[in-house]
């Protein structure tokens, strides 16, 4: 279960293999020229939110990113290993085919991969010790840590949030028995009735 209290997530910048579309899994990639520079346009979306602190992923990509946001947060950074990014094994470096549906289906698992359903169950303990401190916190992972986000609090379909783009949660509360998330990039999307 998602502890139910506010907080903010957002995905790294971007990288060259999310350029040209590899699984990158633990493999870690650093971020590219365009990365910092969404890393550091996402700092004026959230040099104004009331975070108390940041709560990354160890791998550079999520890390880098968190840094540069620190710089405009002024808050402490904590490294959380379990926000590290799922490991996809032989596939990383390749390109996300067949395999990757078989793999979130479970109906197969590439040598070397964490299974799905242990990777989100994983996922969620980094959530939950992200948010046992003092909120609201602004955690920086991957896309696939937000997936347990979406699955946990149940915000509908998976979809691959982008880079860079800051999303505020809000547990259910009374007259609101649901969990609401809202983008902060002006873009807000439909997800099963829920703003995102």
């Amino acid at each position: 279960m998602l502890t139910a209290t506010e907080f903010y997530f957002l995905r790294h910048g971007e990288t060259d293999w999310n350029l040209q579309g590899r699984a990158q899994g633990q493999t870690d990639v650093p971020l590219n020229d365009r990365g910092r520079a969404q890393a550091r346009a996402a700092q004026s979306l959230t040099k104004h939110l009331p975070i108390t602190r940041i709560c990354s992923s160890p791998l550079s990509r999520a890390l880098e990113t968190a840094e540069i946001l620190q710089e405009a947060l002024g808050c402490s950074l904590e490294v959380i290993e379990e926000l590290r990014e799922c490991s996809w094994g032989v596939c990383e470096g390749g390109s996300k085919g067949d395999w990757f549906q078989d793999w979130k289906s479970s109906l197969s698992n590439p040598v070397g991969a964490e299974p799905y359903e242990a990777f989100l169950k994983r996922a969620l303990q980094g959530l939950n010790k992200a948010l046992t401190y003092p909120g609201p916190v602004l955690i920086v992972a991957h896309g696939g840590v937000y997936w347990s986000v979406q699955k946990h609090a149940a915000l509908g379909a998976e979809f691959d949030l982008p880079n860079t783009v800051p999303v505020r949660h809000e547990p259910p509360r009374e007259g609101f028995p649901w969990w609401q998330a809202s983008e902060l990039d002006g873009y807000p999307r439909e997800c099963n009735g829920i703003e995102q």
